[in-house]
């Protein structure tokens, strides 16, 4: 595997949390952000996570492999923040939210005095408590950015499905919610429902701004 990813956080000599987000683009679904703090700097599990990269640059079975892993193996925390609160706070604003949750439980499991947050953009975590530092694509640098962004987009692609199965004219399953012109020709068909970020949809809706809001 690239144990660059191992040693670029086992070079900060301290207990390193690692935070990502998946689900910021798409104009439906929540937005969902992980926390992973690997135990040992993560030489345990170092050669079981061989495959470790940016869950984008992964394939589904890759990354569902992956996930038990980390699940088992990690301090580890995964949040979704809803619609409703995406649409009064905004993407940014929520995504940052479900960062800072994700973190704080995983701190206040890993029973260490000293902690250093780094977190995957260029953004820092509003109102948190605690040492961090933004790594610009730190998901293709981090181990614990990694293997945040793989618990985040596994648990939201696994809750897509679900809203998927209560609406699947919209193919959600598939598209993750993002606007692909299947999704949109949805839209124009049907209308919006309850799980779609209206704000997202201000160019699509156009004039109709007043589709039914399905329940």
């Amino acid at each position: 595997m690239d144990s660059e990813l191992f040693k670029f956080d086992r070079d900060f000599n301290i207990q390193v949390i690692g935070t990502d987000e998946a689900g910021r683009g798409p104009a439906s679904g929540g937005v969902f952000a992980a926390a992973v703090a690997f135990r040992n700097g993560g030489r345990d599990i170092e050669q079981e996570l061989a495959k470790l990269n940016d869950s984008k640059k992964l394939t589904r079975k890759n990354r569902e492999e992956l996930y038990q892993v980390i699940k088992d193996n990690t301090i580890n925390s995964v949040v979704c923040v809803e619609v409703n609160e995406i649409e009064k706070f905004n993407i940014l604003n929520s995504s940052l939210k479900a960062m800072k949750q994700a973190c704080e439980e995983v701190i206040s499991r890993l029973g260490v005095q000293e902690t250093l947050t780094i977190v995957d953009g260029n953004k820092l975590i509003r109102n948190y408590n605690y040492p961090q530092q933004y790594i610009i694509k730190g998901d293709a640098k981090s181990a614990s950015i990694a293997a945040a962004s793989i618990l985040a987009k596994v648990e939201r692609d696994w809750y897509m499905e679900k809203l998927d199965a209560e609406f699947p004219q919209y193919n959600w399953r598939q598209n993750a919610g993002y606007l692909t012109k299947q999704h949109i020709e949805a839209i124009h068909r049907f209308g919006v429902t309850k799980y779609h970020r209206r704000s997202f949809l201000k160019n699509i809706l156009g004039e109709n701004k007043q589709l039914s809001l399905l329940s």
